[in-house]
């Protein structure tokens, strides 16, 4: 998806190169940034250039990414490990498996730069084992950079060795948190831990780690190429460079853009994503993936960065974006998103486990019509409590969804409560099939086709529906030639 208010960085060579011949690769200027910082660079000069660039993580956190291989370059010890975090679980989301299709040697020539600044000597990349095609334009780059001797023993002759491996994951969003995600690779139970200490100290069997996502390193060897100042002047004061996104939901042009930080949700709603499907309104958009908040139309010029979406209830999170238009009920999609969160959950912490559990019950009864105002005060009150107390980022986060859509459209939470009605009609417990009887000219074509007797009525008399005995299917409707049966 091409557009002016998009610049290519982490994406720069995906679509333009075959991602299988490292031959590409090096002709676009592929492994001279990890050639400069050997040649010409001590680890710390070189770790600097990544806290002067104000690069920080693109897997959700947003840590500042120098600053991370300062602590694990200042660690003491006879083994260190540089990790790329390759499990991208939220839904809608595919901007790191993109990237190393489309482009793997810019993780492997970043990973090996990481590691020449804090010590290292191993590199190991996770990744979800239903990655296959990832999976094997990984191995093929891991294969032509030790022919190419950019991997291995004394690289470029400059007495620095560094090699790569790969360990597969089974799918679980919680392993996308470092701790949990270093568990996982010792074959342990992916379950996250308590910091401190940091994986810098003490990761990956005990020895100092470095994990950063697979974006963030795909902009580590423009910056050497092109230098601090150049990364810096991209995006806003606090949050430089660019983000790459997944635009998914009802907008026209869906698919992978990089813009800078900075950029308004308009801009990319409209102008990028073409605006809305068959022109129906905008009414929210989801940032963040899972964990993230509903945005509405008043939020459409905040600009895209880590505090302002912070600030506003969401989360930059990895870079899901999904949106919705009229037709799309808050209060269910705030349970779609819990219930991911409650089947992801480590269940390693009590706010998580029992706590997303309860805020998804109390969801069920609302989209049931069995919800009462006083229900609301419990999902904002146990909502909080989730955030407050649990022990990582999955459960900090998980009741942004309900929280946001409780400040953001609070009026469809006491229409379902009170009035025992939804707005958008998603929620088929609070819908009802009903026969128009002025449009009913007695067909019985909907009769027949009812599963369950539920439509009585004679021949060329008007016909009615028992809502008892209605089992919500639609398959009156879609047989009706009159438009006589309607859901309200």
């Amino acid at each position: 998806m091409v557009n002016k208010t998009q610049i290519r960085i982490a994406l720069r060579n995906c679509g333009l190169i075959n991602p299988e011949r490292i031959e590409e690769y090096i002709s676009e200027k592929g492994y001279m940034a990890l050639g400069k910082v050997l040649t010409e660079m001590s680890q710390e000069e070189a770790v600097n250039i990544i806290i002067d660039s104000g690069l920080r993580g693109r897997g959700g956190a947003g840590f500042p990414t120098g600053i991370k291989w300062d602590y694990a370059r200042k660690s003491v010890s006879d083994q260190k490990y540089v990790v790329c975090n390759a499990d991208e679980g939220d839904p809608g989301a595919f901007m790191d498996r993109s990237i190393l299709e489309g482009d793997p040697h810019s993780v492997l020539e970043a990973m090996a730069i990481c590691g020449y600044c804090i010590g290292a000597d191993k590199g190991l990349v996770y990744i979800r084992a239903e990655y296959p095609l990832a999976i094997e334009r990984l191995n093929i780059a891991i294969t032509q950079a030790r022919e190419f001797g950019l991997l291995g023993d004394d690289i470029m002759g400059s007495g620095f060795s560094f090699d790569i491996e790969i360990r597969y994951g089974a799918g679980a969003f919680v392993c996308g948190e470092e701790t949990a995600l270093i568990h996982s690779m010792e074959g342990e139970r992916g379950e996250p831990s308590l910091k401190p200490p940091f994986p810098a100290e003490s990761g990956y069997l005990g020895k100092p780690t470095n994990v950063n996502n697979v974006e963030t390193l795909a902009n580590i060897p423009v910056i050497y190429l092109k230098g601090a100042d150049w990364f810096s002047g991209i995006g806003t004061e606090k949050s430089k460079g660019t983000k790459v996104f997944a635009l998914a939901g009802k907008v026209n042009n869906v698919g992978l853009i990089e813009v800078p930080m900075g950029t308004t949700l308009r801009e990319v709603i409209y102008e990028i994503g073409g605006g809305i499907r068959e022109g129906k309104k905008f009414k929210a958009v989801q940032t963040g993936g899972p964990s993230g908040g509903c945005l509405t139309e008043k939020h459409l010029d905040t600009p895209i960065d880590y505090d302002n979406l912070i600030a506003n209830g969401s989360m930059m999170g990895s870079g899901g974006m999904i949106v919705m238009d009229e037709d799309n009920c808050m209060v269910s999609i705030a349970k779609f998103y819990l219930d991911f969160t409650v089947e992801e959950s480590c269940g390693k912490c009590a706010p998580c486990r029992i706590g997303n559990k309860r805020l998804n019950e109390l969801l069920g009864r609302i989209c049931e019509g069995k919800g009462t105002e006083a229900d609301l005060d419990r999902l904002r009150n146990l909502g909080e409590v989730i955030k407050d107390t649990s022990l990582c980022g999955l459960g900090q986060s998980s009741p942004n969804p309900v929280l946001s859509t409780l400040d953001n459209f609070y009026d469809e939470y006491i229409s379902h409560v009170r009035d025992k009605k939804c707005p958008s009609g998603v929620c088929k417990d609070l819908m009802e099939y009903f026969i128009i009887e002025e449009n009913c000219v007695g067909c019985t074509a909907c009769a027949r086709a009812c599963p369950v007797g539920a439509i009585t009525g004679e021949r060329k008399e008007p016909h009615l529906i028992n809502p008892e005995i209605c089992i919500m299917c639609g398959a009156c409707m879609e047989k009706c030639k009159f438009d006589a049966v309607i859901l309200k």
